[in-house]
């Protein structure tokens, strides 16, 4: 279990985690969902120990983070942030083979190896494992790193935002394997993911967030409630059942409800200038004549 306890977070003045106190089950898969500028990748850092820590205290089985040597730590916990650029001409392969690092050191033995092909065939990589990195696509790319971090072993796997540049498709096949790992190895995962029917459809535990507070946790039928979500979003949203478990309704709701957004520059119904916009044309016809 991961344990938080009064976690807190400042960059210089401004607050960015406040009194957070969250426990994160074993075993499972636990979906951090909220707005931007919530601090769902702060604390996510902070747990990875990647951000020191300011106030409160985190541990992982035990442990404690600010206290565990980094190399313990590696063999706990592996993470994957959001910025994932290597200036090296890297094969896929090469890449997949940095997770093993904490187990090695730099003399890779032939359980290693069989980790990278393993990890490599869990993402469908196989194919494309001796192409160079600037030869794949942005979700190709993004397997490869989550492929990485799935090589190094780690009972804990923390993955910032890992569906960014995957399409539905693989953005589905990932949850799904993500899931499996979870449920085949008994490995823990936490993730920070958007779009919340992800979570509602694979998370065992969800914990909400809203400007750097925690808002709710538990299992996703406690948390992805109508009332819930659309305090969080601050937009209306209805929550249906799909398979015996949570379904997010937002895309038409508005309309649904005979009320359009509102968008800069944009008038309700449609593309159409506003009223401002076509005074300020007329006024400048009016001046070029």
């Amino acid at each position: 279990m991961i344990q938080i306890e009064g976690l807190s977070h400042r960059i210089g003045t401004a607050p960015i985690l406040t009194d957070i106190t969250a426990d994160l089950p074993r075993g499972k898969l636990t979906a951090l969902i909220g707005p931007n500028g919530a601090g769902k990748s702060t604390l996510l850092r902070l747990i990875g120990r990647l951000l020191p820590l300011q106030a409160g205290r985190i541990t992982v089985e035990g442990r404690d983070v600010a206290r565990t040597p980094g190399e313990v730590l590696a063999l706990t916990m592996a993470i994957l942030g959001q910025q994932t650029v290597i200036a090296s001409r890297l094969r896929l392969r090469e890449l997949v083979a940095f997770g093993r690092w904490p187990h090695h050191h730099g003399r890779p033995r032939p359980a290693d190896h069989a980790a990278v092909e393993a990890a490599l065939a869990a993402f469908d990589l196989l194919p494309l494992a001796d192409r160079f990195l600037d030869e794949l696509s942005g979700g190709q790319g993004q397997r490869g790193y989550l492929a990485m971090t799935f090589a190094q072993g780690s009972p804990w796997m923390l993955l910032d935002e890992p569906l960014n540049n995957l399409d539905m498709g693989h953005a589905r096949a990932l949850m799904a394997r993500l899931a499996q790992i979870v449920r085949t190895e008994g490995r823990s995962v936490v993730m920070v993911v958007h779009e919340v029917n992800y979570a509602a459809a694979w998370a065992d535990h969800v914990i909400a967030m809203k400007g750097g507070r925690l808002i709710a946790q538990g299992p996703p039928e406690t948390v992805l409630t109508e009332t819930l979500l659309s305090q969080l979003y601050d937009t209306p949203i209805e929550v249906s059942r799909h398979d015996g478990r949570p379904l997010v309704l937002h895309h038409h709701l508005h309309h649904a409800l005979g009320v359009e957004p509102e968008l800069p520059g944009i008038a309700p119904g449609g593309l159409r200038p506003q009223a401002s916009d076509l005074e300020t044309e007329r006024a400048a016809s009016d001046t070029a004549c």
